[in-house]
């Protein structure tokens, strides 16, 4: 996925208690007891169609977290040590939403080349922070190699704001302030996406991505930094001829 957002915006409270009712069918039914994540599309009409379940933590679980103050990582061992829901206070009344949250996930993938992953040595690596930003790091670090053999992740990204429009603002901006170089990245690609109007007012559907071509368009990178490194390097190293 190329952002992951909560809570979803135009899903009203009829159709989401819609989704959990369901959701909980499917678990019940199947006698499963463990955290897991029931996947659904709905259309332009509002009906919902089953897709699968994932019985795990899945990669997006950050904005869960950060909207809702639940580590669920921490409940998951918790439990599986023997306590249960109502030890830990956790019932679905006693869960609330506090403002919205976007996570967006930095890879070494080349969206001008189908999203092909890109290997090499990273040069440069500089995170992001600030308030309301939370990273969750990957192998994203000055040195490392990326091998075509292993997962592309170098680091989520996850940002809080009171509304969308806030949270697309943060992580826009942690995205702007990080600098990896050495290998291509998908950073212009989520900045393209995070600034279009379609994604703010979250009409973004399946095909979003494939009928919107101005996402492919990313200002000439000039690396001036980086540039000027090497020429003094070369000329402390080689001499000014």
């Amino acid at each position: 996925a190329v952002a992951e957002v909560a809570p979803a915006l135009h899903l009203g409270e009829t159709l989401r208690s819609r989704l959990t009712a369901d959701a909980m069918k499917l678990a019940k039914a199947s006698g499963y007891e463990n955290a897991g994540t029931v996947e659904f599309l709905v259309d332009s009409k509002g009906a919902h169609y089953f897709i699968e379940v994932n019985p795990r933590i899945q990669v997006e679980h950050t904005v869960t977290e950060t909207c809702t103050g639940i580590d669920l990582v921490q409940t998951q061992i918790r439990i599986a040590s023997g306590e249960t829901l109502a030890s830990l206070g956790l019932t679905q009344d006693s869960i609330d939403m506090r403002g919205f949250a976007i996570q967006c996930r930095i890879t070494t993938e080349d969206p001008k080349n189908k999203f092909q992953p890109d290997t090499g040595r990273i040069e440069v690596f500089r995170a992001a922070g600030g308030m309301g930003i939370r990273l969750d790091g990957g192998s994203g670090y000055a040195g490392a190699r990326v091998s075509p053999h292993y997962d592309s992740l170098l680091v989520k990204v996850t940002g809080q704001g009171l509304s969308f429009s806030a949270a697309a603002d943060k992580v826009k901006r942690a995205l702007a302030e990080f600098r990896i170089r050495g290998v291509k990245t998908n950073i212009p690609f989520l900045q393209n996406v995070l600034a279009h109007p379609t994604f703010l007012t979250g009409d973004a559907r399946t095909d979003f991505i494939d009928t919107t071509p101005e996402l492919f368009r990313f200002p000439r990178r000039r690396n001036r930094a980086q540039r000027a490194l090497r020429f003094l390097g070369e000329v402390a190293v080689n001499g000014p001829m």
